[in-house]
């Protein structure tokens, strides 16, 4: 097997072959001129002091001050006395000269090793604001260069972003082992990046750190012996200090802000030499410096999983059931170097069986984005109940968000709130109807929806782009899409396409492509996408909302239109008592007579022709509605004794679950909707 050599170990064996080879020759041309020969006796102690370590300085030095005594004093008794003294005296000196001379070289070498591990440490520690990275930056950091294994513990509570535990502390402490880093002969790299990836499950007592934690001073750290090891690692890590024969250990408190963080534990079994004074100064700096960078990233995860729970908690949990379509959704968080954004989605179910589907991202990241959403997603619901139009109901919402943004702008200049600023956001609003088999939908800076054929035929479809919200008022376009029977659309924000695409063209024939993969359930659907699409951690937040449309025919859906006589209002209590008897609902005849004989007759009497009434029937429920061509909002009343009029609609609002209006191209329509449990007809 061959034999390595070490720097080090190559020129001690040259400077011994030296010192060996100077004293052969100066025995053999012994004579005159032997002093003048004795300077080169001088020349492997000051080598030795400018390239060895002080311990194989020392032994060169040594070696030539032995054989320049055996040589100049026994060998050559031709020399005088005083030559000899001489001789080896300069040997003598020489040597203590280069000891010194190394001693210097050595505690520069070692103060400008320690300047580059704190630059390093500044440098790597902090790089992503995470609590779990940021401990193995620290491992990496300070091993091998400072210690040969090093192990960071901290409170469960700094791991989920909470404040951590106050002092005084009790033992023992109860710290979850994060990253450790070892640095034995033969572990490869690839061993060490399984480590890493290795997570440490439970809590671990630790003794001996805790009056280190208490004191929360780095300055109370100290170098203790190999019996105290045991104590200081109270886990199943202890296996590898017989392996690696430590001879000495730190503890470091983590300590930001007056409040202890956890530990780190620094042990080394290579050089021999235990940690010294200034080796304890330079693991409290750079725990300091570890600490605040762990703190950081424990308020960045408190206020990013602040912003997670706030958005998930009103994004909606449970996708309705609906006659109109089957939905899926997923909402994936950006990564912890992102930022919480501002993605949000909604499903809103519509009167007459229709339902609006929406999808929006708020410009931003954090609180202030999640708030922007709440407000925004409040805004779009309570629109959505009064049946506005796609590009009327966008339209108003772009004034709510020019008023956010003047609310949002700091009214002093000493206000240097980070979240004071221009509110902005992109929104996506599509109302599709069943009866009809229609969509209608308006774009506010955001990108298209896709449509999926049932001949599995996908593409874009072709929206009218307006203008972001809170850019001013400017006009929005809507569309209206027909859309087959089983067609699947989806609504996405823009980090689903952007992951892998910084043109907008690629990443959308990517997405096509993936919706194109057969798929029986939405759920399954909506995985295939995002495993397509998406890394593990995506650099933004994604949205996906899908929808696979059906249609009411006939058996669901009848129709009657009504002659403005007043007459006529008893043949639709007789059509409306006929169709629901063939439907098998006689027990809510008797309210529907009711409610459509008080629609058609204010229809009759208030408004204008063309009158129309219909009935919806839905899985759990049925809708009455009556269209007249009037623009006239009815409003409900409390009737006095002797007034003639203003029962109708009180009547209607007693009898219904929920009632309202909404407003079209050409007149409005009043729809009740009543509760009649599951239906005895099987939806589509």
């Amino acid at each position: 097997m061959a034999i390595t050599l070490r720097r080090d170990e190559w020129v001690v064996a040259v400077l011994v072959g030296y010192i060996a080879l100077f004293s052969a020759l100066v025995v053999e041309v012994s004579g005159n001129g032997l002093l003048r020969w004795a300077l080169y006796a001088t020349v492997a102690p000051l080598v030795a002091a400018a390239l060895l370590p002080l311990r194989h300085t020392l032994m060169i030095s040594v070696l030539s001050l032995a054989a320049a005594a055996c040589i100049y004093g026994v060998a050559l008794p031709v020399i005088s006395v005083g030559g000899r003294v001489v001789v080896i005296t300069g040997v003598a000196l020489a040597g203590v000269i280069s000891v010194a001379v190394c001693r210097v070289r050595m505690r520069i070498m070692v103060a400008r090793h320690r300047l580059s591990l704190l630059s390093e440490a500044s440098e790597h520690l902090g790089r992503t604001l995470d609590v779990t990275q940021t401990a193995w930056e620290l491992a990496e950091v300070t091993v091998p260069a400072f210690a040969d294994y090093v192990s960071v513990d901290l409170f469960d509570a700094v791991l989920k972003g909470r404040e951590p535990p106050t002092k005084p502390f009790t033992e023992p402490i109860a710290l979850r082992h994060v990253a450790h880093r070892p640095d034995p002969p033969g572990r490869t790299d690839g061993e060490l990046k399984a480590e890493k990836n290795r997570k440490e499950e439970g809590l671990w007592g630790v003794s001996l750190p805790a009056r280190y934690l208490t004191a929360c001073a780095p300055a109370r750290a100290s170098y203790v012996d190999t019996t105290d090891i045991e104590r200081w690692l109270a886990r199943d890590h202890t296996v590898q200090k017989d392996a690696y024969r430590m001879r000495s250990a730190i503890a470091v408190p983590l300590c930001a802000g007056g409040r202890a963080l956890g530990t780190v534990t620094l042990l080394r079994h290579r050089p021999p030499r235990p940690f010294d004074t200034d080796d304890l100064a330079l693991a409290a700096d750079i725990g300091t410096r570890a600490a605040i960078c762990l703190d950081n990233a424990r308020r960045y995860a408190r206020e990013r999983d602040t912003a997670l729970v706030l958005q998930r908690s009103l994004l909606p949990r449970h996708m309705p059931e609906l006659a109109a379509a089957e939905m899926a959704s997923r909402y994936i968080p950006a990564s912890h170097s992102a930022g919480m954004g501002g993605d949000w989605f909604d499903v809103i179910p519509l009167s007459g069986a229709r339902v609006a589907l929406v999808v929006g991202d708020v410009v931003g990241y954090g609180l202030h984005a999640s708030a922007t959403m709440t407000r925004l997603r409040a805004a779009v619901r309570t629109l959505a109940d009064i049946d506005l139009q796609p590009d009327e109901l966008l339209t108003h919402l772009n004034d709510v968000v020019l008023r956010l943004s003047t609310e949002s702008r700091p009214v002093h200049e000493a206000d240097t709130d980070d979240t004071a600023g221009e509110v902005g956001a992109t929104c996506l609003y599509a109302v599709y109807d069943p009866i009809a088999g229609r969509c209608t939908l308006a774009s506010a800076g955001h990108l298209p929806p896709a449509i999926v054929t049932p001949d599995h035929d996908a593409q874009i479809v072709d929206t009218p782009l307006g203008p972001s919200l809170g850019l001013g008022n400017l006009p929005f376009e809507s569309v209206d899409v027909h859309v087959p029977e089983g067609s699947l659309l989806a609504l996405y924000t823009d980090g689903l396409i952007r992951e892998h695409h910084s043109d907008l063209e690629g990443g959308l024939q990517e997405l096509l492509q993936a919706l194109s993969i057969p798929e029986s359930s939405l759920e399954g659907r909506c995985r295939a996408v995002l495993g397509a699409l998406l890394d593990d951690q995506p650099a933004d937040d994604v949205a996906l909302l899908m929808a696979r449309t059906r249609v009411l025919d006939a058996d669901h859906v009848a129709t009657w239109d009504v002659p403005t006589d007043p007459a006529a209002v008893a043949d639709t209590r007789a059509h409306a008592s006929d169709q629901l008897t063939a439907w098998g609902l006689e027990d809510a005849v008797f309210t529907t007579e009711l409610i459509a004989s008080e629609l058609v007759t204010n229809a009759i009497r208030y408004a204008q022709s063309p009158i129309q009434l219909r009935l919806i029937l839905e899985e759990h429920s049925l809708i009455c509605e009556v269209s007249d061509g009037s623009t006239t909002t009815p409003h409900l009343r409390r009737a006095r004794t002797y007034d003639e009029g203003g029962r109708g609609l009180f009547i209607v609002a007693q009898l219904a679950e929920r009632w309202g209006t909404r407003h079209g191209r050409h007149g409005k329509t009043i729809w009740a909707e009543l509760i009649t449990g599951p239906a005895p007809v099987t939806l589509p």
